[in-house]
């Protein structure tokens, strides 16, 4: 039974998963994007979300707690300055799993983890979707479509004449016109 095990031990010693995820925070926070396993993929939400939140207050007092997590300097006023300047705003979710299949050599479930608000493709196409609105009627979307189809099958059709013709080596003329004598 699984009863009070909340943590994914990762196949870890305490102190390898700590510099583990430490490092791979790191990495989130300078790149914004970064490929890894599923399951670390996930250790990680949980462990860089709350520094995350605590970056939102810079005092002098959540630096040095999300100092005691990273063990970087760079990585910490990195966080401060650009990060948490983008997700001032945001509640929490700061972070975006998405699966990308699996690993070649031993199968292993592969992700990208990523800094949300840092998706430049996704805010793109984010603000060119417009909300369309649904009727009840619809028959001038499905008038409108069955058109081209109608279209198509003509098309299609011709096609199909066109093949039946026998084929000549001699060109064929476009219009008949009179010779001129």
């Amino acid at each position: 039974m699984r009863h009070n095990k909340k943590i994914n031990h990762l196949g870890r010693t305490s102190a390898h998963r700590k510099a583990l995820l430490a490092n791979m925070a790191n990495s989130l926070i300078f790149h914004k994007r970064i490929s890894t396993t599923t399951a670390k993929a996930k250790a990680l939400r949980g462990y860089v979300e709350p520094l995350i939140t605590k970056a939102k207050d810079d005092t002098t007092h959540s630096r040095r707690i999300v100092f005691s997590y990273l063990k970087s300097k760079t990585a910490v006023s990195e966080l401060f300055r650009d990060v948490a300047e983008k997700i001032g705003d945001r509640p929490g979710g700061y972070t975006r799993i998405l699966k990308t299949g699996n690993r070649l050599g031993d199968n292993a479930e592969m992700c990208i983890i990523e800094l949300v608000d840092f998706n430049e493709n996704m805010l793109a196409a984010k603000e060119t979707k417009t909300k369309s609105r649904r009727s009840r009627r619809g028959s001038s979307k499905k008038a409108e479509a069955a058109v081209p189809a109608a279209k198509a099958e003509v098309a299609k059709a011709e096609d199909v004449e066109m093949a039946d013709e026998p084929v000549t080596d001699e060109p064929q003329a476009e219009s008949e016109e009179p010779k001129a004598e």
